[in-house]
Order: structure tokens, then sequence, then C-alpha cells
């Protein structure tokens, strides 16, 4: 018998074509009803979502600037791992970091 709970995680959510990523390290923010999302693009292949909304005081961290896989948020500069969430500063600080894949060019997200 599939538990409920399994099945809705289990869910991909279509967030944006794989081309409205920035290729330079740019973050690109996606709204959805229940999220507010960031999607990182780390190198060619490789990309990352997580929420856009710095912990501290709200800033969009797809906004930010990104630095050798980490963003800075905008507002005061709380950096977070692109890939794992993690403040390097304080690690029990996080935001929360989403599976990503590509189908067909376009980015989806469990959310």
């Amino acid at each position: 018998m599939s538990d409920e709970k399994t099945e809705k995680a289990a869910e991909w959510t279509d967030l944006c074509a794989l081309g409205d990523v920035p290729a330079n390290g740019g973050g690109k923010f996606v709204g959805l009803k229940t999220a507010a999302l960031a999607v990182f693009r780390l190198d060619a292949e490789k990309l990352q979502v997580l929420d856009d909304t710095c912990p501290h005081a709200g800033g969009s961290l797809a906004s930010g600037y990104v630095s050798q896989g980490v963003v800075y948020c905008p507002w005061h500069a709380w950096p977070f791992k692109i890939c794992s969430g993690e403040c390097p500063d304080n690690p029990s600080i996080k935001v929360k970091v989403y599976p990503v894949r590509v189908v067909d060019g376009r980015v989806q997200a469990q959310v």
C-alpha cells in the first residue's frame, strides 16, 4: 500500500526552461503557490534548487551574488552554500535544498 506523503514527495514540479537559468552563476527566481525558489546553474551540467528566502531578513537569494558555489544574500550578504543550503559561518542555519532534474529542456524539482 502506498503512503500519500511518499507519493506527494515523489512529484516533480516544472519550474522553468533550462535556458532561463543564468549560466554565469546568477540565480533564477521561481514563484509557486506553495514556495519561492531560487534555481542556480553550478556548471554546464549541474543545477541546484533551494528556498529563495534568506532566513535572516527575507532577501531573495536568486538576486544574490554567487562566488565559488556560495550565494550571498543581496540584503546583508549572509552566505549559503548552493549545494547544501548551509550557511558556512553557522552550519545550523540552512535554507532547504530540493532534488532537481532536467527533462526535455525543462528544470523540475521535488517541492
